[in-house]
C-alpha cells in the first residue's frame, strides 16, 4: 500500500520532511551531512533544487526535471552526494485525475519523457492510456512538471521503500 507524503505533509500542517524532497545522489544521511550552504542550489541550472525546509535544498519540479547533469555534486564539498547511489528511489505513477484516463487526449507526459518509460495503449474506440514501465523511469520529475492535471506522483516501489518514504506528489 501507497503512503502518501501529500498527506502527511498536510498533517504536519503543510511542511515536507527535508528527506522526503532530498536532491539526486543523496541518502538518508542527507539532514545530517547537509550544512545548509546553499551551493548545490546556485549550481542547479535547471533550477529543481530550492531552499526549503529548514533551509536544507529540496528538489521541486515546478518547471522541470532533472538532467543528471551532476552539477550540485561538483558544487559541494560536504560529503552529501554519492554518485555510487541511484540519483533517485522514485518511479513515476500516473494517478486517476489524468486527462488520458478520463478520456481526453493528453500525452504531454510522454512527450516530456527522454527514456521513453511512459507510453500510451491504444485501444479501439478510446483514448489512449498512459502506462509506465518502472524500469526505465529514472525519477526525473520531467513529467511531473508537464503534467497539466498534476496527475503524476513520484513513488517509491515497495521493494526500494525506506523510512515509507512512498509518494511525491508536489510540484513545489
Amino acid at each position: 500500500m501507497a503512503v502518501s507524503l501529500a498527506r502527511r505533509a498536510f498533517l504536519r500542517s503543510g511542511k515536507p520532511l527535508a528527506s522526503e524532497h532530498r536532491p539526486p545522489w543523496t541518502g538518508e544521511d542527507f539532514v545530517d551531512a547537509c550544512v545548509r550552504c546553499g551551493d548545490c542550489i546556485n549550481a542547479c541550472p535547471e533550477g529543481i533544487l530550492q531552499k526549503g525546509d529548514g533551509g536544507f535544498p529540496q528538489i521541486h519540479f515546478n518547471h522541470d526535471g532533472c538532467t543528471f547533469c551532476q552539477e550540485c555534486v561538483h558544487a559541494c564539498d560536504e560529503p552529501v552526494f554519492d554518485l555510487a547511489r541511484d540519483a533517485f528511489q522514485w518511479r513515476a505513477g500516473i494517478r486517476d485525475n489524468c486527462l488520458a484516463k478520463a478520456g481526453i487526449h493528453c500525452q504531454s507526459c510522454q512527450d516530456a519523457c527522454d527514456t521513453e518509460a511512459i507510453s500510451f495503449r491504444y485501444s479501439v474506440g478510446q483514448v489512449p492510456r498512459p502506462e509506465v514501465d518502472a524500469g526505465s523511469c529514472t525519477g526525473c520529475g520531467a513529467c511531473v512538471a508537464v503534467c497539466p492535471q498534476d496527475a503524476i506522483d513520484l513513488v517509491v516501489p515497495e521493494h526500494e521503500r525506506v523510512n515509507e518514504q512512498t509518494v511525491i506528489t508536489d510540484k513545489g
